[in-house]
């Protein structure tokens, strides 16, 4: 067995839901390096491409479900995003 695998940082498919695995992600942005990472992310079979831009996509998406759900748990919000409150109208005095 070599050392690499005695001492070398686990293995885990990255997990937008998971805090810890966005809170990594952003350190790795800022430094740009893995260094502080306590674990090596991998990709999924069925992804292709490199690391950094497969945990772009998933956390864009992670982020538009969240903000807007899907199609099979849509999030009804109480107003729109575009629209702010509207004062209301008084009606004229006659």
């Amino acid at each position: 067995m070599s050392r690499l695998q005695l001492y070398g940082r686990p293995f885990v498919v990255f997990d937008a839901a998971n805090k810890d695995h966005r809170r990594w992600f952003s350190e790795f942005n800022l430094h740009r390096s893995w260094k502080d990472c306590p674990v090596r992310f991998v990709l999924m079979e069925h992804e292709h491409g490199d690391l950094v831009t497969q945990i772009q996509r998933n956390l864009i998406q992670f982020y538009v479900d969240k903000e807007f759900g899907t199609e099979t748990n849509p999030r009804v919000r109480d107003r729109s995003v575009s629209q702010k409150a509207k004062k209301p109208v008084d009606k004229p005095i006659e």
